[in-house]
């Protein structure tokens, strides 16, 4: 179970970890897939969601350690994007 599957290093160094000790099978699940960032060829088994390839902050997924708590999940823009709009 993951929050996020951005570039996939991740999930992919732990399934490699997992496959290692022989499971009868593995299946990853996770909230927030970002399919134009993944590099790694994994494609989560469930998905809650596909989103953008943009920064996200909120529900747990954090900026440096802040943001974390927030009760929803956000896209934080910065200073050139706010000026386009």
């Amino acid at each position: 179970m993951e929050d996020i599957v951005d570039t996939g290093h991740t999930i992919s160094n732990l399934l490699k970890d997992l496959h290692a000790k022989n499971p009868a099978s593995v299946k990853v699940a996770t909230l927030l897939f970002k399919p134009e960032s993944e590099q790694c060829g994994v494609v989560p088994d469930y998905v809650g969601f596909e989103i953008p390839t943009k920064f996200i902050i909120g529900y747990g997924l954090d900026l440096d350690g802040l943001a974390r708590n927030l009760r929803d999940i956000y896209v934080l823009c910065d200073q050139a994007e706010t000026a386009e709009a």
